[in-house]
């Protein structure tokens, strides 16, 4: 019999349901099943169960045909789990790493029915916090075993089901199931504890608890918070309802009925008190519901009651004073409003000296922008950007073109840098930026489109519309994912980058794999729009003679065999560059050879490729337009790059050639491993990149098939037409309305 049998139950989890599998196959444990259940998420969730379920036998994948909820769709994997013990893990929460060696140890040794195992909460910020477990149960002073009446403390714990392990004979004896409806870790969580005859606590974090910043229903204002009440309602109707004699419920409930009083109080206290659960007009309905089981199930010899202010929180339940507490909560929440706008106040201070140094023109035109943000929308300006205002290029030049074509009455305006204005296409209006008409366009725009984050002084008016279009599919972690890796991230202030990101309407993702990333990097309600890169509308409609075009303005002979080398940036290392001999790779590749160097965007200063200036090589680091590289290109030579991606679009042969893959992976943080799922051969040095392309086997049946299944994955949304897709959808219609995930507990 398999040891464990992991339950993970999904909705609208995309972006962390693989971080959640992952961390469970890849613990160095092997005897567990991983049941994943699609509760019938809208999302990619029931799309990455059945991926994992194909390539690791451990994965069954379960779909529910209509949404269940958490509770149900949790019944159907237990319904199906052959395991010894059965872990209820969340699909948006994951296992420590090494963690289940122990776990395995300390079930075979004790047999336990409920084995508790200690967690963090991990919040959005990258702050972690412990949990209560070690102050209520402390190792030193616990059993190796115990019941719920010897430690009524077990019952303080945190009433998730995903901190238990459960012996599943156990509870298929006992009857007891997930009920439906929000907050249904509660009507299961304490019987399962009453029940059992033998608990174990292993202090030891096993389970990282995501605090999401967007989509649990913890932060979801919502009237179905009143089912609380329900869940609640349940365990007293379990504890206290009929036995079958010595050791039923009521028995094993025996002393505990205080401290589940408790609990439930704290818990109605917790979800009134929570600005972000109930609606404001509700919450006089659902202090009197609170204070009628306040009253129905008060222990008959009474309770401790808290001290402080939370013991006058329960007096003025106890005495159904709806108008004082909700004053005490208002006074409580000004508080608190007036020292966080104090904080902010002494933050801002500026000495003197130095805000006389940074006045003059640029406070001026802040203010002038200021000014503009006064004046009403303009409902026919489109203003567009790219990397930091370095030119015309990627997602947003597509996008601009194609409106152009379908909503000529928009007027379309580029922000560049000075030294960028030259480059222009012809016909392309354009600001530059820093000047009175760049802060006037962002100012008074309806659409800002850009494929980075537009400065943090933009103001997101209403009616405006903002459009994220990335700018390429993800191999190194993005965002707040980052935080895990400060080596790739030195300086980021990640709470700004929040309040940029609060400022999106849409996201454009290229595939399913770089929608479930930015969900997870980029946490806010704006709309996903999966419909492809719009910069690779043109790779899909080149036909030869713009490659022979493309080729001829680089100066590359029809037969010349042409290489593109484009590593990417290391944040951590800077001027790194991977061991490369141009003249020996040249010498490889024979006469008609040619070389096209590529660095990343950060690296498009001259000088950089000192000593690469063999006949046949060029730096094309600076080069404005990525795409004619990639038409110009018989073969790409990458590392992490998002190029792949784009250059897969051609179907033409990639190689990876990752010198440095352990320490960029460890330094930098990976979403894929770009060596185990890779567009083609791999060369872990030079001498195999050398020897890759000596024995042709870049092209061969092995790299096919390998550029095959990656095309499939990544590339099946770029058909030739993305930018009309994004045009007609957000130029051509209303602003999108962000949605609500669902999950918490």
């Amino acid at each position: 019999m398999t040891l464990i049998s992991f339950v993970v139950p999904a909705y609208q989890v995309q972006g962390y349901l693989r971080e959640c599998l992952d961390s469970i196959l890849d613990q160095p444990f092997g005897d567990v099943e991983v049941i994943g259940v699609d509760d019938c998420s809208p999302d990619g969730c029931g799309q990455i169960i059945a991926e994992y379920a194909a390539r690791d036998p451990r994965v069954r994948a379960v779909q529910l045909a209509e949404n269940a909820g958490l509770g149900p769709a949790r019944n159907a994997g237990l319904d199906r789990a052959t395991g010894e013990y059965v872990w209820f893990l969340d699909g948006d929460d994951w296992l420590a790493p090494d963690c289940l060696p122990a776990v395995a140890r300390r079930l075979t040794e004790t047999r336990p029915d409920v084995l508790l195992v200690d967690h963090v909460r991990v919040h959005w910020t990258g702050r972690a916090s412990r949990s209560a477990l070690a102050g209520v149960l402390p190792a030193d002073g616990t059993p190796e075993v115990f019941r719920a009446r010897d430690r009524p403390a077990v019952l303080r714990l945190l009433h998730t089901a995903w901190n238990k392990l459960i012996r599943r004979e156990f509870l298929l004896s006992s009857g007891l199931r997930f009920a439906p409806g929000w907050y249904e870790d509660v009507s299961f969580s304490y019987p399962v504890l009453v029940a059992a005859e033998r608990i174990g606590v292993l202090h030891r974090v096993c389970v990282n608890y995501r605090q999401r910043r967007s989509g649990a229903i913890t932060r979801t204002v919502d009237a179905r918070h009143f089912e609380v009440f329900d869940q609640w309602h349940r365990v007293f109707d379990l504890i206290d309802g009929p036995t079958t004699g010595e050791g039923g419920r009521t028995d094993r409930a025996a002393g505990l009925g205080t401290v589940l009083f408790e609990r439930m109080i704290w818990h109605y206290l917790t979800v009134l008190g929570n600005g972000r659960r109930l609606p404001p007009a509700l919450r006089p309905a659902f202090f009197a519901q609170l204070t009628a089981d306040y009253r129905r199930w008060r222990p008959p010899g009474g309770y401790p009651v808290p001290g402080g202010i939370e013991g006058l929180k329960h007096r003025l339940v106890a005495a159904d004073r709806w108008g004082t507490f909700s004053a005490l909560r208002m006074a409580g929440r000004t508080g608190q409003v007036v020292t966080r706008t104090a904080r902010r106040a002494v933050g801002r201070t500026v000495p003197p000296v130095r805000r006389s140094a940074g006045w003059g023109r640029d406070a001026l035109l802040h203010g002038y922008y200021r000014a503009q943000l006064r004046r009403p929308i303009d409902p026919t300006l489109a203003v567009y950007a790219a990397y930091w205002y370095r030119g015309y290029a990627c997602n947003p030049a597509a996008i601009y073109a194609k409106a152009r074509e379908l909503a000529p009455r928009i007027r379309g305006v580029w922000i560049v840098r000075r030294d960028r204005v030259a480059d222009l296409p012809p016909g392309v209006e354009y600001v530059v930026a820093g000047t009175p008409a760049y802060y006037r366009v962002l100012a008074r725009a309806r659409w800002l489109v850009n494929n980075v984050n537009f400065p943090d002084f933009v103001v997101k008016r209403p009616g405006s519309v903002h459009v994220q279009t990335h700018h390429g599919t993800p191999v190194k972690v993005m965002g707040l994912d980052q935080q895990r890796y400060p080596l790739g991230a030195p300086g980021m202030d990640f709470a700004a980058l929040l309040r940029r990101v609060d400022r999106w309407d849409f996201s454009i993702t290229s595939n399913a794999f770089s929608t479930q990333m930015w969900d997870r990097a980029y946490p806010a309600d704006y709309a996903r729009l999966e419909v492809g890169y719009p910069r690779n509308d043109r790779l899909v409609a080149a036909g030869p003679d713009e490659v022979a075009g493309v080729r001829a303005r680089l100066g590359i002979a029809p037969g010349d065999r042409v290489v593109l080398y484009a590593p990417t940036h290391r944040e951590y290392l800077p001027g790194y560059r991977p061991p490369f001999d141009p003249d020996e790779f040249l010498a490889v590749l024979g006469p008609t050879g040619r070389l096209l160097v590529r660095g990343h965007y950060f690296d498009d200063r001259p000088g950089d490729r000192r000593g690469w200036g063999a006949a046949r090589v060029s730096d094309v680091t600076g080069y404005g337009c990525v795409e004619d590289l990639y038409l110009a290109a018989d073969v790409l030579v990458t590392d992490y790059s998002s190029a792949m991606f784009d250059y897969a679009v051609l179907d033409r042969p990639i190689v990876v050639y990752a010198p440095d893959w352990e320490v960029y992976r460890l330094a930098r943080g990976v979403y894929l491993d770009v060596t185990a799922e890779p567009p083609g051969a791999v060369a872990r040095d030079f001498a195999e990149l050398v020897a890759v392309f000596r024995s042709g086997t870049e092209a061969a049946g092995e790299a096919s098939a390998a550029r095959r299944r990656f095309r499939e994955r990544f590339c099946a949304m770029d058909d030739g037409r993305a930018a009309e897709r994004v045009v007609r959808r957000v130029l051509l219609a209303g602003p999108a309305v962000g949605g609500t995930h669902g999950g918490g507990s």
